[in-house]
């Protein structure tokens, strides 16, 4: 029989009942319905602790969350195991006493459970880390009565002296007393700022961090001694929960656990089920009846739903809430979507440009024209027949939507873009980490960066370990003394002393894991370049085989089926290969054992990126710049395991072939990730982890009915996995927006609209169905910069070799200027055509059905630049063709110098720092050296008056020395008691 349902928020102590007594009471038969009857007419404990988001006592804020699974008795649940940790009792707790919160032995002939070893180490391992965590000032509450059978919950409290030393020691930077006016615009700049302002007041959100700011307080790094420099007018808020939750974590990391084979810190205790998870509390509920306003919910009505997509983002209380790495990247977000809006417009303009001039588009007309009379050389052997260039007059109009002058001023556009962008970010960064006062961050990033990760220690401490072996191999004598030092060694190694200094992981000892990762990477490249050769094999064998189908409307049909079936085999593939390259890439990245966790992220970013690109972009490289390229010519062709053909472009050029290959691949990976992955899967996994916890569940009505703490409910959460995914998706579309936009100028609306709901999407993903993630300072992106710096030079090149190579601008260009006769497009299409005798046809080549086009063929024509059949140097390359690829060439030089030159040129002109913003940091430096110069002047006053009154005091005692001689003692030392130097 169970009794005490509800808990107390008193301790036991305090109410004057200890904890064995109730279990007395329990086991002479207390009535149950009499306990409940009690407890009814009490207040409810659980509203006095804000249901979880508390200590019991009401007062002390739950800071961080442990987890953990223990077995409990297959006969009954457990005893209530509810206890109070007070502060006196937590700083006197020792290793070899239990720690508060733990279970009191059974009595009365009940046998405990067995437990077996390794939930036995487990429990001996959290009660030494939990006790280390007290040592260092922390505050523990346990709670095993919980709605969720076998977990139970450590509750972590920071008190303020622990805030307070923390914070100094991370160099946080707090609001001083002192306040200063930000630099307001005047005149006319000032008025149009506040017609944008009212323009745009409509699409704010509602939220007061994100007012215009006319003041703002100095900031300085936390110092226990100049307490008196902040504003401590309320304590419970100055260290707000982001802060709070980032000060306790950085103790989890530090404190160890030595009951082991090595020391063991947070992460290494969860990544071997000590703990099973650990994380910091949201605010509160976001919906639901009677909700007390807090950040979580307001994030939620102003930044997670789809029905504000047309409003700012709060950035200011994104950051408040979930941190500064978190805040940058949905500000990262935020303006690249938003300089999405003028790429979207032109590039609009620009399709729009190529459907108003299909008409007027003389190449185009003539390939529809079928008065021309043009018959095409068979696309394969023996199965396909001849057929007139007419019959390809859909993908030629189509074609010139996308291939038209206007692209080519629409990649310039599109490079410039690109810098431009990139130097807006920086501008709008640096805002950001001026008005989060992280403009002298780079001192605590090189302290937090430096702090090596548990994997690298462990790996380090073994190597340590073998050496030692190696050792006393060596020295098979050793004097007792001599093995008692080893040994003590190894105890003190346990003991948590740091090996990292002195020991450090070499090139050798990471050679096998560094080519284990040249072996993975190339594999993994090779088998992209694999399946993209299996597809190419797909398409060249479906093409014979549909070109062998007896309906004129099916062989009609043979590019647009082949084409279309390629692109959704190569889209699975591609979303297939990028889960399994990301976690390949994690494993590559873990065995290399990087040294810090800025380390580990920027190598995983690495790996993960460049197989990811190759991934996505390989299909689309092909149809660029290698289809259609190496085919031979008729009577010659190239075969593949001397079967195949290879595959031509169409009588309009590849880029069509290409704008559908980008535009599938991009839509289809943004919707089905967007859908199925991002929304499906998480939904998916919170729904069987809600089922299972449902089985495991008490029958107990009573229980059942009890609304769920908050650390239960951000249990049931899903574990946050880090930002990688989130940027590696958006870098993606970034490099399908830029990398070949002049074969598919939709690409930016295309990307528009999927971050426009994208933003909402993980808005309301880390709100609501995450776990509150560990607040991370940072003051950028880090390496994603770089990343897209990099991307953006590389557009500059693709666009320009598929401008010249892939579009048939310049063939059209060098015609219309060296070999048109009335300076028009007329001719062009039968210039850029060869002529082939089918009498050369080698044997076994030929059409089966010669007779098809209803009469007999003896010319034929393909595209290419060759001699015809009349000439002395029949089927050899033309100097049209050499003048062609001199054009070309010359373009590409041209256009990327260029370009390069004026994106060089975009990024020297803006400034990366705005002048006010310098002006401002200026203004603080400034300002902060006055207040420290008037705190050392009133210290120097203060000495000043104090050794004034200590001379006077003096003088006065020399003057009356007769009368004091004559007087008693005390009033003779009552002279001396003033010292005469402070």
């Amino acid at each position: 029989m169970r009794v005490n349902k509800k808990y107390s928020c008193l301790p036991a102590e305090e109410k004057g009942i200890h904890i064995i007594n109730i279990r007395a009471i329990e086991d002479i038969g207390y009535d149950q319905h009499e306990s409940t009857l009690l407890n009814s007419l009490s207040k409810n404990p659980d509203a006095d602790c804000k249901y979880g988001l508390y200590f019991r006592d009401g007062k002390r804020k739950v800071d961080y969350i442990l987890v953990y699974h223990y077995k409990k008795s297959s006969a009954g649940r457990t005893l209530t195991r509810r206890v109070h940790h007070n502060d006196s009792s937590a700083r006197s707790t020792k290793q070899d006493q239990p720690l508060p919160g733990k279970g009191v032995q059974l009595e009365m002939g009940e046998s405990e459970p067995h437990v077996d070893y390794h939930e036995d180490d487990k429990r001996f391992r959290r009660e030494e880390y939990e006790g280390n965590l007290v040592e260092a000032g922390l505050e523990l509450e346990r709670d095993e009565d919980t709605k969720i059978h076998g977990v139970g919950f450590v509750k972590i409290h920071a008190p303020w002296n622990v805030l307070c030393r923390e914070a100094e020691f991370l160099k946080l930077k707090m609001p001083t007393k002192k306040m200063y006016q930000i630099n307001q615009t005047h005149g006319l700049l000032k008025k149009i700022n506040s017609v944008i302002q009212k323009i745009t007041e409509p699409i704010q959100p509602k939220v007061a961090e994100h007012k215009p700011q006319t003041v703002k307080r100095l900031s300085y790094p936390f110092s226990r001694e100049k307490q008196h420099l902040f504003d401590l007018s309320d304590r419970d808020s100055f260290f707000d929960s982001k802060t709070r939750s980032t000060i306790v974590y950085e103790i989890l990391k530090r404190t160890t656990c030595t009951k082991a084979k090595y020391s063991m810190g947070i992460t290494s205790l969860l990544a071997n089920g000590v703990y099973s998870a650990a994380y910091p509390l949201h605010d509160g509920d976001y919906e639901g009846e009677n909700v007390e306003p807090n950040d979580r919910k307001l994030l939620c009505e102003e930044w997670a739903s789809y029905g504000v997509f047309y409003k700012y983002q709060p950035i200011d209380l994104v950051r408040k809430y979930f941190g500064e790495k978190i805040g940058l990247y949905f500000a990262w977000l935020g303006v690249y979507t938003q300089m999405l809006i003028p790429a979207s417009i032109v590039g609009i303009i620009v399709f729009l440009y190529g459907c108003a001039t299909v008409d007027e588009n003389i190449p185009s007309m003539e390939m529809c024209d079928q008065r021309n009379n043009i018959t095409m050389c068979p696309l394969c052997d023996r199965t396909c027949s001849y057929w007139k260039m007419s019959s390809a007059c859909a993908t030629a109009r189509a074609s010139h939507l996308f291939d038209n002058p206007a692209t080519v001023f629409f990649s310039v556009f599109m490079a410039l873009w690109a810098a431009t962008f990139m130097e807006h970010w920086k501008r709008k960064q640096m805002r950001l980490n001026y008005r989060w006062d992280l403009t002298g961050f780079e001192e605590e990033e090189e302290a937090v960066k430096d702090h090596p990760r548990a994997e690298y220690e462990a790996k380090v401490l073994e190597k340590s370990l073998r050496k030692e072996h190696k050792h006393k191999e060596k020295h098979r004598y050793f004097p007792e003394e001599t093995a008692n030092k080893w040994r003590q060694r190894v105890k003190t190694v346990m003991a948590g002393v740091k090996l990292t200094d002195k020991e450090k992981l070499t090139w050798k000892d990471r050679f096998p894991a560094y080519l284990t990762n040249f072996v993975g990477i190339i594999f993994m490249v090779g088998l992209t370049f694999a399946i993209v050769f299996g597809v190419i094999i797909y398409r060249i064998s479906t093409a014979a085989a549909l070109a062998i189908s007896s309906t004129p409307s099916g062989r009609s049909s043979v590019r647009v089926t082949v084409t279309a079936t390629a692109v959704i085999i190569n889209l699975v593939v591609i979303i297939i290969l990028d889960e399994v390259y990301g976690c390949i890439a994690r494993w590559l990245t873990q065995i290399e054992v990087p040294k810090t966790d800025k380390n580990f992220e920027e190598r995983l970013i690495f790996k993960a990126f460049l197989l990811k690109f190759v991934n996505a972009y390989t299909p689309i490289f092909y149809v660029a710049f290698f289809k259609g390229r190496f085919v031979g010519r008729p009577g010659d062709y190239v075969y593949i395991f001397h079967s195949f053909r290879m595959e031509e472009c169409a009588p309009g050029g590849c880029l069509m072939e290409l704008c559908i290959q980008l535009s599938i691949i991009m839509l289809g990976k943004q919707l089905i990730q967007n859908n199925l992955f991002e929304i499906g899967i998480p939904k998916m996994k919170k729904f069987i982890r809600y089922m299972k916890l449902k089985r495991r569940r008490s029958l107990d009505h009573e229980e059942h009915m009890k609304k769920k703490q908050r650390y239960e409910v951000d249990y049931n959460l899903e574990p946050f996995a880090g930002l990688t995914p989130e940027y590696m998706e958006m870098i993606i579309q970034f490099g399908f927006v830029t990398l070949f936009v002049a074969s598919f100028p939709l690409a930016p609306l295309f990307a528009l609209l999927n971050n426009i709901i994208e933003i909402r999407l993980d808005a309301k993903k880390f709100v609501t169905e995450l776990r509150r993630p560990v607040a991370v300072r940072a003051k950028d992106i880090g390496i994603w910069y770089n990343i897209l710096r990099g991307i953006g030079k590389l557009a500059v090149i693709i666009n320009a070799f598929v401008i010249s190579f892939t579009s048939d601008f310049i063939p059209r260009l060098v015609y219309l200027y060296m070999y048109s006769e009335n300076g028009t497009m007329h001719g062009f299409v039968n210039h850029t055509l060869s002529s082939f005798n089918v009498s050369d046809f080698q044997a076994g080549t030929a059409p089966n059905d010669p007779m098809d086009l209803g009469y007999e063929v003896q010319i034929c024509r393909y595209k290419d630049y060759r001699e015809p059949p009349w000439s002395e140097n029949k089927y050899d390359i033309s100097k049209d063709f050499w003048a062609v690829l001199a054009a070309r060439l010359a373009f590409v030089i041209v256009f990327q110098n260029l370009v390069m030159f004026m994106s060089d040129f975009v990024d020297w002109i803006i400034p990366d720092i705005p002048k006010d913003i310098s002006q401002q940091i200026h203004k603080e430096k400034v300002l902060m050296v006055e207040v420290f110069m008037r705190e050392e002047q009133g210290k120097l006053q203060m000495l000043e008056t104090w050794k004034d009154n200590g001379k006077k005091k003096g003088e006065n005692c020399n003057n009356h020395s007769p009368r004091l001689s004559r007087s008693r003692s005390g009033s003779l030392s009552s002279c001396h008691s003033y010292p005469l130097d402070v």
